[in-house]
This record gives C-alpha cells, structure tokens and sequence, in this order.
C-alpha cells in the first residue's frame, strides 16, 4: 500500500512518535511518501531519520504555489465553494484559501505517485488541508489527534466536527485524549480510537546496573521551554530540594521562548550550580543523559491558553531506560506512569508535592531501581511500537502486499539539474523541455534556486513539473547528518587540482546530497547538467550514485580550462556550440543547434505557442538529442 503522511512542518524535534510510527508501517511493507507544507525550523535531525526511507517534499515556492491555483481553476478542480463556506463560517483567520492552495500542489503530487491514502498527523492545520486535499483529489484521509491540537490549536470544534465527519477514522493518542474527541464530536464517536504511540525498543536498552559512585543525584527533565511543560514548577521544587538540603543536579534539555525567563528564575533562587538549560540536544544526545541521569522528571501543567501535554514521548523513553518518573496526574500521563509502580504523579502545579516526590527518590535508591524496572517491564508488555502499531494497521483497511511485484520495474529517468529558472539567457530549454514531452522522454527537472516573484505566462505549465530544491535550513541538515559523506566530498575536492573555488564547490556539494534521496526515490538514471555551473553538482551525485552524466555548454563556461577539461572526462557526452571541443571529443558531443540559433533566441517563445511541435523547428535535432539520452539511461 502506497501512504502519504501530510505534515504541517517537518520534521520536528519533539515529534518522534511521529518518525517511530512511519519506520514501524516501512517495516511492514508500506510504502511511504511524507508531504510537508513547510520546512523545518531547525537543522538539527534525530539520527534514527536516516532508517526511514521515504522521501519528503516540501510545498514548492510561493509563485509555485499560486500557479496551482491558477491551474486547479482552470481544469475545474479549486474547491471555490468549501473555500467560501469556510471563509464565512469560520472566518479569515482559519485561511481556507490558503489551505487550499497548499493542498493543491499535494493533491497532485499524491495522484501521480500512486498513493491510495493519507494520513495526518494533529488535528489542526494539516487536518484542514486534508480536506481540501480530498475534495480536489478525492483521497481519503485520516487523522491522528493528540490533545492540544483539537484542545487549543485548531480554535474551532464546527471545523474539528467537519474534519473528523471527513475522516475515514480518527486515531486519539490516549483513552483521555478519545473520550475528550468523542465529547466534542458525538457524530464521529464510532470512527474516533485509541491508538497509542509506541516505541522501537531495539533503540532503548537500559544500561547494565552498576555500582552508583557517590555524588550528587542527577534529575533530568526534558521538552521545549514552553508554559504547559511545568519548568517553572520544576525550578520551584529545586529550590525547596535545596533548602531541605538534597544533593542534587538539575539538567533541562531543550529550547524555547521560555529560555530568558527560566534563566531569571534559576539566577534569583541561586540555582546556578544545581540547575543547567542544556539547549537542544540530538536523539542519541538525549538517549545518552537519560542512560545516565537517576531520576526523570517533567512537571506538566495546563497553560493559560488551556494547553497541555496529553502523553509524553520522553517520558516513555525514560522508563524504557529504567529510570524512575516524577511527572503530574494530567491528562493521559497516568496511562504510561502507573502511581506508586513506576514512578510518582502529583496535582499539575503543586511544587512542594513534586519536591517531595523527588525527595523520596533522591533517598531510596532501592525504590528508584524498583521503579525503573517495573517501568522497562510495562514498556515492553504495553507500549512496544511492533504492538501499538496494530490498531493503526487495522484502520488503514488494507495489507500491504509485501510479496515480488509480478509489475516490470519502472524504466529510469532523466533529470535535469537547473541552476536558475526562469532564466532569460538560457530561454532555448523551455523549447528542449518541451521537446522531451513531445518525444515521451522520461525525465524531471530539478532546480536549484528559488524563481523569481512571477513565472511568466509562457513558461507557467513547466514550472509545474518541476522540482525546487528544499530551502536552506534543509540542505544544511543533510550536510550535518551525513557527515562520513561530507568528510569523503571535502578530501576529493581537496586533492583535486585544478578545483572548482570553496564557495562553489560547498554550495553544489549541498545541493547534491539534498538531491541524493530524490533522485533515489524517482528513480534517476542519468544527469544532465543544463550548463557549466550545474555540471559541479552533477559530477558529485555521479560520485555519489553511479549516474551517468552529460552537459550542455553554455558559449562562455564558467571556469578555467583545465577544470572545464577535467570535468568533460567523466561526462558521457553533451552539447556545445564549440567546434573545437567538437574535433577533439570524437562523436560524443553533439553540435547545439538549439543555442547556435540566433533567429530562435529571438522568437522561440512565440513559435512554442504558436507551433503544433514544440521544440525549435528542428525536430530531427532533438530525435537524435532524445536518442542519445536514451542510450545513455539504457546503459546506466
């Protein structure tokens, strides 16, 4: 089966019950595509990411965006009366039309890839793009809601009714978080269940015991530094723990808004040498503190907004690693930390109750070990993700077929690799790409900027087909996770000579491991660069995936002699309007009669509207152009 996840923004830091969900159904045979309307706003990546196999697009640019639009009017498909009965029932701060543009690109994106359902994460902006998303493309969807999405987020429980009305089912993180659904959406109560979160206890082994040398106990909390996380209520109790005289260290792991305002607090009950704001920490970063600290602790609360936690990742993650929890009796918190078992749960807000708590634990170490197995014990009886996964799998309605496919393999494409587009010094491609349309050559062209503010009305029905690379906050996290690469990327640049500059050779070398999955994922065979700058970033997914490669040199290319020279050497062949690179290339260069053209350049646009055969009059020129990339996919 064939499952698109629909993400407002991702990855995100804190939501990694997301990521364990998706690795757990690859495991199973799904075959998955994420969706993601927005980029992530940090580069740091959990390491398990690099286990999930499927590929994430990302929304295209805004002037992208609006050529959706523009599109899904024209072929009938904008949903321009649920946009209207949603601007008047909800009003403009739910954004309907902004819902539906986002949708439109996914709607379409989902079509082609073959997808048969989506499934979204939080029922709040992503859930409401779903439903435009199934009216354009009549996909059915599914919701997993967690607490504060449908609680505060969303601000809305007509639009919640009509979201989980819209559902194939509703999926509720917690019994706590499904009664509170089935309250709010009495219509909807038969398809609202309770699927918990799970964990891929393989990661999580607790450390052997060991003899604890003396020293202060180290209490641990971990989340982002926002109110309903209860940090403040923390930071209260590690003053009391002081005044009782405890030994005791405080580490927070995390970031947020409530950074300046914890640090005050911690500066006037003189905790500095007690308690530390950690920051954002990686996955393995977080597992290894919470390997190590004794006791765990998150003091959630309910925000002046009515926010809260419903059910704490981290906190299974504690008792996974058999460490003792002090947390509150809020929402579905009792349903993973049993009272007086596993750990301690208080009243939301009571600072002297948590310091006791904590007080108790810091003296016993006994109870402390005691705790922490029984917790390890219910992680793996109860919330092991090779068992929470099962309701989910259940409510997808299909089993995916994990048997040979009987199907012949999908031939392989070219991609094209764009440095800029629309670009008008390089106008003959609109004709070149539209030639490859007319002559079914399988391709996709990549671009490597942003466009400009307008696509203009000549070249609009392209700039749909095309793929954007992500926005920078992405490139630089690949270039962080796949470090053993980068080190590889730099030495071979390093000891090249003559080289491309630093500048180029960092921005070409992040744009091709941004690409690396995509092209996987689509099955790319063979590269062609479009002009002499963009050959830098093909020759490296050549290094990197065993690609083909050809080129189109543009009549003044970038770069002294030797480099163009050396980077010709591992192209499979191209285009130039260089007669003498022409003679000394034996047949595999084509003579570029597109570019050679001067009456074309000037009115090539006009004659690929006007002109039944869209390329440049010279139809043989590109059977034999399409000729050769064949050959080359063929013998990739």
């Amino acid at each position: 089966m064939r499952l698109a996840y629909l993400y407002s923004r991702y990855p995100v830091l804190s939501q990694t019950f997301c990521d364990m969900e998706m690795l757990e159904l690859e495991r199973r045979g799904y075959d998955l595509l994420i969706g993601s309307v927005h980029p992530p706003l940090t580069s740091l990546r959990h390491e398990h990411l690099a286990r999930l196999r499927a590929p994430i697009y990302y929304a295209p640019p805004a002037p992208i965006m609006r050529l959706w639009e523009r599109k899904m009017k024209e072929i009938g498909r904008w949903p321009a009366a649920l946009i209207a009965r949603h601007e008047h029932k909800y009003g403009p701060d739910f954004k309907a039309a902004l819902r539906a543009r986002n949708a439109s690109y996914f709607a379409e994106l989902f079509t082609r890839r073959g997808v048969e359902h989506c499934h979204v994460h939080f029922a709040n902006r992503a859930a409401h793009t779903a439903l435009f998303l199934k009216e354009m493309s009549g996909l059915p969807f599914s919701v997993t809601a967690h607490g504060q999405d449908f609680m505060t987020d969303l601000g809305q429980d007509d639009l919640l009714r009509e979201i989980c009305a819209a559902a194939e089912f509703v999926a509720a993180e917690t019994n706590y978080s499904r009664d509170l659904l089935r309250q709010r959406c009495p219509d909807s109560a038969a398809k609202i269940h309770r699927v918990y979160n799970g964990l891929d206890l393989s990661q999580l082994s607790p450390p052997p015991p060991v003899v604890r040398p003396p020293g202060p106990i180290t209490i641990l909390s971990i989340g982002r530094l926002v109110p309903f996380k209860g940090f403040e209520i923390l930071l209260a109790a590690c003053a009391q723990l002081a005044q009782r005289g405890i030994d005791f260290r405080c580490q927070i792991v995390g970031d947020g808004p409530l950074r300046d305002k914890l640090e005050s607090v911690i500066a006037e009950a003189r905790l500095q040498d007690r308690v530390t704001l950690c920051g954002s920490f990686s996955q393995a970063e977080v597992f290894a503190r919470l390997q190590t600290c004794d006791i765990f602790a998150l003091a959630c609360v309910v925000d002046a907004a009515g926010a809260s936690d419903v059910f704490p990742t981290v906190i299974m993650e504690a008792m996974a690693y058999a460490r003792p929890v002090v947390s509150t009796t809020l929402a579905g918190i009792p349903e993973s930390v049993v009272e007086g078992e596993t750990g301690f749960l208080v009243p939301p807000g009571d600072a002297a109750g948590f310091a006791t708590a904590l007080e108790k634990l810091a003296l016993d170490p006994a109870q402390r070990q005691r705790f922490g197995e029984a917790g390890r014990k219910r992680m793996e009886t109860e919330f092991s993700v090779a068992q929470t996964i099962d309701p989910l799998a259940e409510l997808l309605h299909a089993k995916p077929d994990t048997s040979p496919s009987k199907q012949p393999a999908p031939l392989g494409k070219t991609a094209y690799l764009i440095e800029e587009w629309p670009n008008e010094e390089r106008s003959p491609l609109e004709a070149e790409l539209r030639a490859l349309r007319t002559l079914n050559v399988p391709h996709i062209a990549y671009v490597l900027r942003p466009p400009p503010c307008e696509i203009p009305a000549s070249a609009r029905d392209l700039a749909l087909d095309f793929i954007y690379l992500p926005d920078a906050i992405v490139l630089e996290a690949e270039w962080q996770v796949q470090q053993a690469t980068v080190r590889e990327l730099e030495a071979t640049w390093a000891n090249q000579s003559p080289r491309r500059s630093s500048e180029l050779f960092l921005a070409q070398a992040r744009a091709a491991l941004a690409l690396r999955s995509l092209f996987q994922h689509e099955r790319i065979v063979h590269l062609h660069a479009t002009d002499s700058q963009t050959l830098h970033c093909a020759l490296i997914l050549e290094k990197l995936l065993g690609l083909s490669v050809s080129v189109t040199l543009e009549e003044n290319p970038s770069g002294s002699e030797a480099l163009l020279a050396s980077a010709l050497a591992r192209c499979a062949g191209g285009r130039t309007t260089d007669r003498a690179l022409l003679a000394r290339r034996d047949g595999d260069f084509l003579f570029d009669q597109n570019a050679d053209n001067p009456v074309w350049k000037g009115v090539g646009r006009w004659l690929g509207g006007k002109t039944k055969i869209e390329s440049t009059g010279r139809l043989s020129f590109w059977e034999e152009w399409t000729r050769r990339l064949t050959a080359w996919m063929q013998s990739s």
